[in-house]
């Protein structure tokens, strides 16, 4: 039983990417096509073969592994050494491809005047006259030539025949028609009473791999992802192009990208510092208070503290701007009630930090608050016990006692809350947006932007478009950054278990 239904499985599997095979081979995907090929013949070799046995129970977990994770990471790779963005989306060929459909009006030929007919399901007739009085029968873009008399002519009085007023309200219509009147020339609608004859502005040489104006004969070559004519003229769209290390060069040596980068990895370093220190000193304070046994009403108060944890990040972050608004936030209003002025929370640069740091600490403390409440409870009181014996003071037992085994399983939650506020997207963005901007950087870059949500901006929010490549070039920096992080912490981790065992 087992083997049927093992063999049903591969049946279908294979039928299946024979059939993804074929439609990836008439598309021109062949590195896709060899990829596919590979994976179900790795798949038939673990299913079939005695020999491939273990390796079945490892086959769905790396799957979803290349596929969420090594996948992305290498298109990330290959896309931040392109020029891929706003007007570089296309590939090359589609380029060429959508530039040889260019056409142009060819003045010396004339223009076609025309009777349109419209037939009982819908569809439109054309009868056009030539400058010569040729007669020419269109329909459905094809173009049939005729004579008085012919019997194609005849089928016409059975159709309805537009006026002036039907031409003008089918204008969009018919301007999108085009006939073909010989291999390169079009016919299309020129104005309300006549159609002119179109030719390719463009063509295309694969062996030299230049593109030529057939009306001006400059001729222009592909140069950084545009076709290029010797004067310097592009023409529009550009292509994807492979450009090197140019993204990372741009963001690390082009002053006006460098500078905001640099002021944005700054900032993304302090914010994340300040938020794990402000969050673990709360957190670490309100837990010492609700770790006394002899506080009234522990329970009550353990269940407030917590509610900030229980509401959603993004309904709290939105409150917390309208509480921010400088006009009609409510901390305002206090304030002006009190001292006379309100803040600029959201418009000056530093208020705005201020306001980021005071959101994460009420997004943050509870989580803090909890995992030392738990650490606390852990350590044995019988050293605090000792520490009265020998006359230590409440700090000297907080400081020698308390804090460092506190800290054996803190620690690593510590790093790991870094690397989380490091990007911590939706609460800049959820506030701030990363503004407000800083003036005269040529990236839409920030005072708040944290390095995540200013790849957020490089990719959707840029006013001259977006940059995937540059912005793949600072994902990657974010990479390497957290993988530092997270080594450290894996290291940091074994160092705290040798202390725990020497406790």
């Amino acid at each position: 039983m087992a083997k049927l239904i093992k063999g049903i499985f591969l049946g279908i599997f294979n039928v299946v990417i024979i059939w993804i095979a074929l439609f990836l081979y008439s598309h021109g995907a062949y590195w896709i096509l060899l990829l596919l090929l590979l994976g179900a013949a790795l798949v038939n070799f673990i299913f079939i073969s005695e020999r491939g046995y273990p390796y079945r129970y490892l086959l769905p977990a790396s799957f979803f592994m290349i596929l969420l994770v090594v996948y992305p990471i290498i298109y990330t790779v290959y896309v931040s050494v392109t020029n891929y963005g706003t007007g570089n989306i296309l590939s090359k060929e589609q380029v060429i491809a959508q530039l040889q459909e260019r056409r142009i009006h060819d003045g010396d030929a004339g223009s076609y005047s025309y009777t349109a007919y419209r037939d009982d399901q819908g569809q439109l007739w054309f009868l056009f006259t030539g400058p010569q009085g040729e007669l020419l029968l269109g329909h459905a873009g094809q173009l049939e030539r005729v004579q008085e008399g012919d019997a194609s002519l005849n089928r016409l009085a059975e159709f309805t025949e537009l006026t002036r007023a039907d031409l003008v309200r089918a204008t969009n219509e018919i301007s999108a028609l085009s006939f073909a009147l010989d291999e390169t020339s079009q016919l299309q609608m020129r104005n309300i009473n006549s159609f002119g004859v179109y030719r390719p502005q463009y063509q295309y040489s694969r062996e030299r791999d230049e593109l030529l104006d057939l009306e001006s004969g400059i001729i222009y070559q592909p140069v950084l992802g545009y076709f290029q004519a010797p004067d310097g003229t592009r023409l529009t769209p550009g292509f994807r192009e492979v450009i090197g290390l140019q993204n990372f060069r741009k963001l690390f040596s082009n002053p006006q990208v460098t500078g905001p980068f640099m002021r944005v990895f700054i900032w993304t370093v302090q914010w994340a510092l300040l938020s794990v220190g402000c969050t673990f000193a709360v957190g670490l304070f309100l837990a010492i208070l609700l770790n006394d046994p002899y506080l009234r009403w522990r329970r009550f108060y353990r269940a407030v503290l917590i509610l900030p944890y229980a509401v959603p990040a993004f309904i709290s972050a939105l409150i917390w701007r309208g509480l921010f608004h400088t006009e009609l936030g409510v901390i305002n209003r206090i304030l002006k009630a009190t001292i006379g002025s309100g803040v600029p929370w959201l418009q000056d640069p530093v208020w705005a930090k201020v306001a980021l740091v005071i959101l994460n600490l009420w997004l943050g403390f509870p989580y803090m608050m909890i995992v030392c409440l738990g650490a606390l409870q852990s350590i044995n009181q019988e050293m605090y016990e000792a520490a009265l014996v020998d006359g230590a003071s409440s700090w000297q037992q907080f400081r020698h006692i308390t804090l460092p085994l506190l800290m054996v399983s803190v620690a690593p939650l510590l790093i790991a809350s870094f690397s989380f506020n490091f990007n911590n997207f939706s609460v800049i963005y959820l506030l701030t947006r990363g503004r407000p901007p800083i003036v005269g950087a040529q990236t839409p870059a920030g005072h708040t932007d944290i390095l995540i949500s200013y790849t957020y901006r490089l990719a959707f929010e840029s006013g001259r478009g977006v940059d995937y490549g540059l912005a793949s070039a600072v994902t990657l920096v974010i990479f390497l950054i957290t993988g530092t992080l997270t080594f450290i912490n894996f290291r940091f981790t074994g160092a705290l278990e040798e202390v725990r065992k020497n406790v």
